[in-house]
């Protein structure tokens, strides 16, 4: 099953065009996306025993984040030898942990406003939790997962280091940071969701090429220790690591410029896109009044 948030509604991809749930379901299921989490054991079951056809074709511009608003967003660093190498650091056991505000999440195919002239890509597997998960046993941790999504852990270089302290939570969620999707695509719908080839590319040009096989501690071993530590609650989202390419390890440094034009994917997942551009170009800030 590949899952989407088509304008605001969640939705069923087929090939020939996506199936509304709540219609689908004569009202069993809600219209929203993130709500389809606390019951994903059932909303799965529903769909692999519904005999669904496509209803309505949709563009791609019209998708939005499939998890839109996670209550908790956990990202893993250095989790591939090769980018632990290329930014000097020795590869560390365990992965470290940071989060990345909810704030921060993106549609896939959302622009990418700069705010500085510092901003940088890694290309991402995304995991979405699917059910809750506590002190979980790695030999049991797939089964909390509800489905893959690809995602760029969009950074700010300087903002990550500056002060006394590094702040990766601060330098990573800068609004649209976490752009992700563009679906979520169910275990069953990947033959090795342990080893699928992951890419981010520039304007044409392959910068990041690797293989999720590379990961130094794998989904197992990262969703137990999460769980170890604090509840994983339905429609969590983990980012996994990145592999090399990043632009702040090159010589000279590349960053992201107005124009560009990002392309992330994984095999038998998906594309996300994101074209970059200045920030005068971002909207107002919410009235306090909506954003609470």
């Amino acid at each position: 099953m590949k899952l989407a948030n088509v304008a605001g509604r969640l939705s069923v991809v087929l090939e020939d065009g996506v199936v509304d749930v709540e219609q689908a379901s004569n009202g069993r299921f809600s219209m929203d996306p993130q709500a389809c989490f606390e019951r994903w054991e059932e909303l799965a079951l529903w769909a692999s025993g519904s005999s669904l056809s496509a209803v309505a074709p949709f563009d791609s511009s019209s998708l939005g984040a499939p998890a839109p608003r996670p209550r908790q967003v956990f990202a893993l660093g250095l989790n591939y030898g090769d980018h632990a190498r290329e930014v000097g650091a020795l590869s560390t056991k365990p992965a470290p942990v940071f989060t990345k505000f909810p704030s921060c999440i993106a549609a896939p195919f959302a622009d990418l406003v700069l705010p500085s002239e510092f901003v940088d890509w890694e290309v991402e597997l995304v995991l979405v939790v699917g059910r809750e998960a506590w002190e979980v046993d790695e030999s049991k941790a797939w089964s909390y997962v509800a489905g893959l999504s690809v995602g760029q852990d969009i950074t700010e270089r300087h903002v990550q280091v500056e002060g006394a302290a590094p702040q990766f939570c601060l330098g990573k969620s800068f609004p649209g940071f976490g752009p992700i999707g563009p679906y979520i695509v169910t275990l069953d719908e990947v033959d090795t969701p342990d080893d699928l080839a992951l890419s981010t590319v520039l304007n044409g040009d392959v910068m990041q090429r690797g293989r999720t096989s590379q990961m130094l501690f794998g989904v197992p071993e990262t969703l137990s220790r999460l769980s170890r530590v604090c509840p994983l609650w339905p429609g969590d989202l983990i980012f996994t690591g990145t592999p090399s390419g990043i632009g702040n390890a090159r010589t000279p440094k590349v960053f992201l410029r107005p124009g560009d034009d990002l392309v992330s994917s994984i095999e038998s997942v998906g594309t996300i896109q994101q074209r970059c551009v200045n920030r005068s170009r971002a909207l107002r800030p919410l009235p306090l009044s909506r954003r609470m």
